[in-house]
């Protein structure tokens, strides 16, 4: 993992590494896929000095060439957020190197010597210092800056993947991204921005993505008064007239009288189309909040900063919004994306472990889904788990960034990450909440693991695995035995989740693989699983 402390989260990212690493490449695609500029230093070297690199080499010798190196990148370390490009031995300098260490985060590349001469073989471009023999001069180059190179920490291997799937990597790696899949007039896109200590830096990230106040701070009654006064400071000490409305704690709350209150909040507080509704708070305040700013004055901008595992993972991406009904989930809402996620890991410290636990869940599920890696983690106990949650946090929301992505309205693909909800909120609503969401939801996948190998769609295995990992996250895995199959029956027929008149579920194949819209014609077949 890239190790963000000290930079702002709008450090620049310089992309250094030997002559033929694709460093402009994937600068290229990491700034697009970011939204943010571009520079390569060579080009910007060229562009400035009416030379071309070969030519400054023939006319200032090296020494020349690396003395305008310095003074172009020095211009460039100006602190707005972009991805630079950087020739194979920009950083050789010491003092230039801790420069931009200290400015930004320099990710170094590496790949097989192979790779590199091919590379360079089939590009345009002259570098004179490879000039001639390049295999020998590349030999010798990278003899000469091997322990150069090997020093930089944050080493990334591009020998082998494909670019997007590199660039996908460093974005989990940085926890930055930038979600187009609900793009439309007047919502460019959605900023998710992962880093501890990051809520001290709320007021700059409204600033930046041109977000106006008033702001309403929507909030609960377990969130108020841990994180709410530091918020409402940050707001006002970047300018903006902020107020707070604090809401019940709970899933009962979770309904159209909340709504209610919340529309006449943001009237008290001068709220018109240019302003802002701000949710800090779990799941829960996330919905609500969202579901607000969808329908004040016909839409709002919204701000999402979580602080639950289980909000930061999952509720507070993908843009779905609403409330509940009294028969069941989620049952009203829009699909409306917030324009900023901020997700600062460091507010897990002040959560419940019963919470944790709940965020947990939805963990286990992103890993079944799709991350093999992930999934292992999970099985090594809460020392380890808790002793990097930033990891955590942007391996699994990376896994749910890439399937929204894919498919921002739930038309196909994106139903995969309702594993284990069918009967989850069956078991949550059945209970009266007495259930977390995520406990419901581990019973849910562990039944869709025992359907899914009776059905023979699983691995064998497939449920012992799924088991090991609850088990030791401390999870439920059976249907409490006071709720009956009459109320859970009627509780999943009315589950948002039907297509003509049938249960679809998601099924688990093997760690890191799912299927998704599985009819089952006798729905009570999951319930008996799940006892």
């Amino acid at each position: 993992m890239i190790n963000n402390a000290g930079h702002s989260l709008y450090a620049p990212v310089l992309i250094y590494g030997p002559p033929g690493a694709g460093k402009s490449t994937l600068g290229q695609a990491l700034a697009q896929a970011l939204h943010i500029p571009f520079t390569d230093l060579d080009s910007e070297i060229e562009a400035r000095s009416g030379l071309a690199i070969p030519q400054i080499f023939s006319q200032q010798g090296e020494v020349g060439f690396r003395h305008l190196e310095a003074q172009v990148l020095e211009t460039l370390l100006d602190g707005q957020e972009r991805v630079i490009a950087l020739g194979g031995g920009a950083l050789l300098d010491p003092r230039l190197r801790a420069r931009a260490e200290a400015a930004g985060i320099v990710l170094c590349l590496r790949a097989p010597a192979p790779v590199l001469q091919a590379r360079l073989k089939s590009a345009s471009v002259t570098r004179p210092l490879l000039a001639g023999d390049l295999s020998a001069h590349l030999s010798n180059l990278l003899a000469e800056r091997a322990g150069h190179y090997a020093s930089f920490p944050w080493q990334l291997d591009v020998g082998a993947n494909s670019v997007e799937e590199v660039t996908w990597q460093v974005q989990a790696a940085l926890g930055r991204f930038y979600l187009r899949g609900m793009q439309k007039p007047g919502f460019p896109g959605c900023e998710v921005r992962i880093r501890s200590g990051s809520l001290d830096e709320l007021g700059q990230c409204l600033s930046v993505a041109g977000l106006g106040g008033p702001v309403l701070v929507v909030s609960d009654s377990n969130v108020t008064p841990l994180y709410a006064p530091q918020v409402l400071a940050n707001l006002r000490s970047a300018g903006y007239d902020a107020s707070l409305v604090e809401i019940p704690a709970g899933e009962k709350f979770k309904t159209l009288e909340t709504i209610e209150r919340l529309w006449a909040s943001s009237l008290d507080a001068g709220l018109d189309r240019t302003s802002t509704i701000l949710a800090l708070g779990g799941g829960v305040v996330g919905d609500l909040a969202g579901f607000a700013a969808a329908s004040y004055l016909r839409g709002i901008s919204w701000v999402c900063v979580p602080t639950t595992l289980l909000s930061m993972v999952d509720a507070s991406l993908g843009g779905k919004t609403g409330a509940d009904l009294p028969q069941g989930k989620n049952l009203i809402g829009a699909f409306y994306p917030p324009r900023l996620v901020l997700v600062d890991p460091d507010t897990l410290a002040t959560l419940p472990l019963e919470e944790l636990r709940s965020g947990m869940a939805e963990v286990v599920k992103h890993a079944l889904i799709s991350d093999p890696q992930l999934f292992a983690h999970c099985k090594l106990g809460w020392k380890v788990i808790s002793a990097d949650w930033d990891w955590l946090v942007r391996r699994a929301m990376a896994v749910k960034i890439g399937i929204i992505e894919a498919d921002p309205y739930e038309r196909g693909l994106r139903e995969v990450l309702n594993l284990g909800h069918t009967l989850g909120h069956a078991v949550e609503r059945a209970a009266d909440y007495s259930l977390r969401h995520g406990e419901a939801v581990a019973i849910g996948i562990l039944a869709a693991a025992r359907l899914s190998e009776r059905l023979g769609i699983a691995q064998a295995d497939l449920t012992s695995q799924v088991e090991d990992s609850l088990s030791k996250l401390g999870l439920p895995m059976n249907i409490p035995a006071h709720l009956e199959d009459k109320m859970l029956l009627q509780y999943m027929g009315v589950d948002k989740k039907r297509a003509n008149g049938k249960l679809r579920f998601v099924l688990p194949v093997r760690i890191g693989k799912v299927l998704h819209g599985i009819e089952v014609d006798e729905p009570g077949m999951i319930l008996e699983e799940g006892r």
